[in-house]
């Protein structure tokens, strides 16, 4: 089990703060002694949350790269250098049928949630790579990969947001840099309450102690693997890492 304050002293970045997902992952990061950079685009929001998390807001726009580099440079100026960067911005847009969507509609989704995702961990590795370490979170979504999904737009980009952060793994792991892409259920927020009372809710809490539990470097061994914050158990994965790596588990795959 983690201790009370097992990230004390440790500077922490959440996009997409202000409210929902984000929020609840900023506070629960703060709970566990994390300085809390708050990002968003929406003032009031992201200032709320920063002042009950003892941390700072930060307006910032994640598909933007000079706000996003501002937003970095500023929480290390004010909190120190980023150990801990969790990229969960995103946005979906209403879609009927996709080739009846503006294409700068369809396109926007990507902007956010690709786009942003790149832009944040662009901006935070080579401060990770001078000091040998930290960790990166990003936000996908079983949408990614599960069928039954009615927007090509959402769906193609958390599935997008999870290859990618695969990837990068396997690129930062000489450095001491696991990167994680978690899905934090079906989780009622602003965007998911047009689903109804009867949808299969996820409770709000399981991801951000999922992503307490990768920002304590517990699951360091499943860096690159896709975790779901209501269906992996942390202790149980943390248990059974080497049979989940050597039997390449969790893990979008086709399989023949």
């Amino acid at each position: 089990m983690a201790s009370q304050r097992e990230l004390e002293g440790r500077v922490a970045v959440v996009t997409g703060g202000g409210r929902g997902i984000g929020r609840g992952i900023a506070l629960e990061l703060a709970r566990a002694g994390a300085r809390v950079a708050v990002a968003a685009r929406t003032a009031e929001q992201v200032e709320a949350t920063a002042a009950e998390a003892g941390g700072i807001a930060i307006e910032a726009d994640v598909s933007d790269r000079d706000s996003v580099e501002r937003m970095v440079e500023r929480t290390e100026r004010e909190l120190g250098p980023p150990d801990l960067l969790v990229c969960n911005a995103g946005i979906a847009v209403r879609e009927e049928t996709a080739w009846e969507l503006e294409p700068e509609d369809w396109w926007r989704t990507f902007e956010v949630n690709v786009l942003g995702v790149y832009l944040c961990c662009r901006a935070v590795i080579p401060r990770m790579l001078a000091r040998g370490g930290g960790r990166i979170v990003n936000v996908a979504s079983g949408a990614a990969y599960l069928p039954g999904s009615d927007t090509t737009a959402y769906s193609a980009s958390k599935a997008a947001v999870h290859r990618f952060s695969e990837t990068l793994a396997a690129q930062l792991a000489p450095h001491g840099i696991p990167v994680f892409s978690i899905s934090p259920g079906l989780v009622r927020t602003e965007m998911t309450k047009r689903f109804g009372d009867d949808a299969p809710w996820t409770p709000p809490e399981l991801a951000p102690r999922l992503v307490r539990a990768l920002a304590s470097g517990r699951l360091d061994a499943l860096a690159g693997r896709y975790l779901h914050a209501e269906h992996d158990d942390v202790e149980d994965v943390e248990r059974r890492a080497a049979e989940i790596v050597a039997e390449d588990l969790n893990a979008i795959r086709l399989r023949r």
